[in-house]
């Protein structure tokens, strides 16, 4: 029998998030609740078991997953303490093992940790040795350093945007451990630094620019001698020292393929980079579009998406609304934990004065509205994208003139019309719809609305990226500055045996 060790910790942050994260924004859990709060759910996870269960001499040994509900800010140097000692104590008590499968992230970043993923990993070597193999999956909006490169044999990364191949690439990752371990291959990885951050609607693979890199990455991966390849274009958001973009491309012992492949795929994202910023609309024009147009319009504010890191308590774009005069029928979701207080207080069918959005991030001016209480809930539902349960805390539908504001107590994803849908609230019926998700999978809303705008409001996670002020990353950095020159430089990680 070989033994798996299976262990997890991910989570995405914006650094321009003024709200750190807490230890109790993670779902964790332990030995056999690992695998029991995976199984049969759209992760990694379940698509490794797939393929370890399929093999009778392989024992899957689940140690710890932390998995932050939503993202948020930097987390707290105290609680990244204990979710790192937790992780690496459930390493330091499990039977020896013969391969490790790591689920990550590549965008988490901590008080006094920049690098939490490769802390881990390296931390992880010390336990377990350097003859252990160690596999580990990858969100492609991770940023790749050195440190995770050198502790692991072999990494995996999504190949889809939005991303819809959680279990794949968790299917990917074990075949490639299981090859490892049978001593077949040799993994060799090399990466290549592309100093450039996208954003944008041609990072949807399906249709943009960027799937032609997922795609080349794909054909080296699938292809003679290869083993794993992606583009990781990272998270804008995380203004850490290793900002970039990366090529990584894994082959078996081929160096040569591995460089050449690697280079070309960053090249060629070198070349389209302008092309992969999205044109944004000003916010006052925007909110006069949805004023004139006929049928459904989508306000799209990446600004203050959850699911990148955001407070989602911007009121900018209700503001503009009311400022251009809009008459219509509007739906909008916001995080304002004493505004659904003072709706709890009242009850269902009361007339409230209440003061909206700017409850956690200062960048927003409270507004004041008189708004009725539709509608109270806990807060708690299954999501359309992944089956799981979400939870908003305590929620108030808010009717204010013609806008329904659908108020939570705290950040949930919004990139699918789950909390909107849970609330008897469809998209459908409305005239415009805010929706604080930079990309939503295309029957969610593209499908059908009448217009799609992509709005330059402010926020955490605004994809105008040069207004956003990072201060940490490595420069020049494109869009960030100027003059950004690509000098392409290959590096080269195996590990020995």
């Amino acid at each position: 029998m070989k033994r798996i060790f299976i262990a997890e910790c991910k989570q995405e942050v914006s650094s321009f998030n003024p709200v750190p994260s807490r230890y109790d924004d993670f779902d964790v859990a332990f030995g056999d609740g690992v695998l029991a709060g995976r199984r049969g759910v759209w992760s990694e996870i379940s698509g490794a078991m797939t393929v370890f269960e399929a093999h009778d001499d392989i024992e899957l040994v689940p140690a710890y997953t932390a998995t932050s509900r939503t993202s948020g800010g930097l987390l707290n140097a105290a609680d990244w303490g204990r979710i790192a000692g937790e992780f690496l104590d459930a390493l330091r008590a499990a039977p020896e093992a013969d391969g490790v499968y790591f689920v990550l992230h590549g965008a988490m970043s901590a008080e006094g940790e920049d690098d939490p993923e490769g802390y881990l990993l390296a931390e992880a070597r010390k336990i377990l040795g350097e003859r252990i193999p160690i596999v580990a999956s990858f969100d492609l909006h991770g940023i790749v350093t050195d440190r995770i490169l050198t502790h692991c044999d072999a990494i995996v990364l999504y190949h889809t945007y939005p991303h819809v191949d959680l279990t794949q690439t968790g299917e990917r990752a074990a075949r490639l451990l299981l090859r490892i371990l049978g001593g077949g291959v040799r993994p060799v990885t090399a990466r290549v630094r592309v100093p450039a951050l996208v954003r944008g609607d041609e990072l949807i693979t399906e249709t943009g620019l960027y799937g032609r890199s997922i795609r080349a990455a794909q054909a080296v991966e699938n292809g003679p001698g290869g083993l794993s390849a992606g583009m990781f274009i990272g998270n804008p958001f995380t203004d850490v020292l290793d900002l970039c973009s990366n090529a990584v491309v894994v082959t078996d012992g081929d160096a040569e393929l591995a460089t050449n492949t690697a280079l070309a795929i960053a090249t060629e994202f070198w070349g389209v980079r302008e092309r992969l910023q999205v044109p944004l609309v000003e916010i006052g024009k925007a909110a006069r579009i949805a004023c004139d147009e006929n049928g459904t319009t989508i306000l799209v504010d990446a600004a203050d998406a959850t699911s990148s890191g955001a407070t989602g308590d911007s009121n900018a774009i209700l503001r503009a609304l009311i400022e251009a005069g809009y008459a219509k029928r509007a739906l909008l979701p916001l995080v304002d934990k004493p505004a659904v207080a003072a709706a709890c207080a009242a009850g269902v069918g009361q007339q409230i004065t209440v003061s909206l959005g700017g409850a956690l991030d200062p960048r927003f001016t409270p507004l004041q509205l008189d708004a009725r209480v539709n509608m109270l809930s806990e807060g708690k539902f299954r999501n359309e994208s992944w089956g799981t349960e979400w939870d908003g805390g305590p929620t108030a539908i808010l009717q204010s003139g013609p806008f329904t504001i659908v108020a939570t107590s705290q950040p949930v994803h919004l990139f699918d019309r789950s909390l909107f849908m849970a609330h008897g609230q469809n998209p459908c019926w409305f005239d415009a719809v805010v929706v604080k998700s930079p990309h939503c999978q295309h029957q969610f809303y593209a499908d059908w609305a009448a217009r799609m705008v992509n709005v330059d409001a402010p926020g955490a996670t605004s994809a105008n990226l040069p207004k956003l002020g990072h201060t940490r990353c490595r420069r020049p950095l494109f869009p960030l500055d100027g003059e950004v020159e690509f000098v392409p430089e290959v590096r080269l990680f195996q590990r020995s045996r």
